[in-house]
């Protein structure tokens, strides 16, 4: 019975039944022909008889074997490895389909295979998941083949396995030695000029120039005969909060994944971030209830527990309650720290809505928000117009542009720091931010 199943006819074969069936047409007109297309049908029932043998042989076998990350990375291109091993000395041809999780829709992935006798091989392909969760890998099937390509035989391994896919990892190690460094050469990650100093002395160490001439220390100067500076460092344990808006603002699309899903990964990397400043990071999502919340500290688990929190987040569809918001934070964060709150406004008049709440907010805490350019009314705005409904749509699309401009101004307008920018830059316009804040030692 497994003969049957695990037996597939190959498009040659029907190709050359096609020929000989056309021949023996032929032949009802050219008698002569009818011998030979007998002979070629014995031939290729011989032959076929010898492939089965071949692939069919209890001395071929074909063992393979997935290799997936421990946690998929939401957003990015996960690397999947299939080894393959042919314990038999036939040269096999075929393909391998390996059963993806059923988020990705795969229905025509097929990974080319030619190996040799007693040989191994190892396949990759990428998988870019854009939700967070469970996913589910099956069976891989392995399609092997002789020299003579005429039926094909299916070798199934049970290679059944569940991956969760948490926020991004694969972006918060690329960040993490760049944002560490004091010059980095990732494009979009800039190097902040210091302002001043804050209070913690770090060293004295030799005057170059640019250092501040305020901080020359003279006494070290008498001593060494050379300009002497004093050197100090950020100052550290300072709280941070990644505050999320889980509300139905952050359903909006882009690049196959949702605002909320960008945010969670910016909220990673730059938690990450914060924690290797040594300074304490923390976590709080709203909608129109409480979401997860992640109290700032410098713990060894910390990361993880944020990490665990920004797994469990999913978008609502009410509207989101900033008043909540308030007496949460009010109740939770008891000294002066950093909210980045990530948001979304559209329009100038929601922004207004919320703005009683958040100046009370940048009352008591230094508050960024972060909001998103609208990319695809962007790039239709700066689209070339040709008739006249293309330019009233046009113009319509350069005011909601413009409006943002407009949030950005009056919010700074009240000492609010924001931060307005695609989804795809969000990570680096944040990190970039949080260091420039840090410098300029506001927090």
């Amino acid at each position: 019975m497994h003969f049957y199943k695990d037996l597939f006819l190959n498009d040659r074969l029907f190709l050359i039944l096609f020929a000989i069936v056309a021949g023996f047409v032929i032949s009802f007109y050219v008698e002569l022909l009818f011998p030979l297309f007998q002979t070629a049908l014995v031939i290729v029932l011989l032959l076929l008889v010898f492939d089965l043998s071949l692939v069919f042989n209890k001395r071929v076998k074909i063992v393979t074997s997935r290799h997936t990350p421990k946690l998929l990375s939401l957003g990015d291109d996960n690397t999947i490895s299939i080894s393959v091993e042919n314990n038999s000395p036939l040269t096999i041809r075929g393909f391998i389909v390996d059963e993806s999780p059923e988020q990705f829709q795969l229905r025509d992935q097929k990974l080319p295979l030619l190996l040799n006798g007693n040989g191994s091989l190892t396949l990759e392909y990428t998988l870019s998941p854009k939700t967070r969760g469970q996913y589910h890998f099956g069976s891989t099937h392995c399609f092997i083949s002789s020299f003579l390509r005429l039926v094909s035989r299916r070798v199934t391994s049970d290679n059944r396995s569940t991956v969760l896919c948490f926020p991004s990892i694969i972006q918060m190690k690329r960040y993490e030695l760049k944002n560490l460094a004091k010059i980095s050469r990732l494009h979009g990650v800039k190097k902040i000029r210091r302002i001043g100093h804050s209070y913690e002395f770090e060293q004295i160490k030799k005057y170059v120039h640019g250092d501040d001439y305020r901080s020359i220390n003279w006494k070290a100067t008498s001593r060494t005969a050379e300009l002497m500076v004093n050197h100090y460092e950020d100052e550290k344990a300072q709280q941070v909060y990644c505050v999320i808006d889980c509300g139905r603002a952050m359903k909006m699309p882009f690049g196959n994944m949702t605002l909320l899903d960008h945010s969670v990964n910016s909220a990673l990397v730059i938690s990450n971030t914060i924690i290797k400043k040594h300074d304490k990071a923390g976590l709080l999502c709203f909608a129109e209830n409480y979401g997860p919340v992640v109290k700032a500290t410098r713990g060894k688990n910390q990361l993880r527990k944020i990490m665990d929190s920004l797994y469990n987040v999913n978008e609502s569809e009410k509207e989101s309650d900033f008043d909540m918001l308030y007496q949460k934070i009010r109740n939770l964060v008891n000294v002066r720290s950093l909210l980045l709150l990530y948001t979304n406004f559209e329009s100038i008049q929601s922004m207004r809505r919320v703005l009683p709440i958040l100046r009370k907010l940048n009352r008591s805490h230094l508050l960024v928000v972060v909001f998103f350019i609208n990319v695809p009314v962007l790039e239709y705005s700066k689209a070339v117009s040709e008739t006249i409904e293309q330019i009233y749509f046009r113009t319509s699309a350069k005011s909601f542009v413009y409006e943002k401009s407009l949030i950005t101004k009056e919010l700074n307008s009240y000492g609010i720091q924001t931060i307005l920018c695609s989804p795809e830059d969000l990570s680096v316009s944040t990190i970039n931010k949080y260091l420039e804040l840090k410098s300029r030692g506001l927090i």
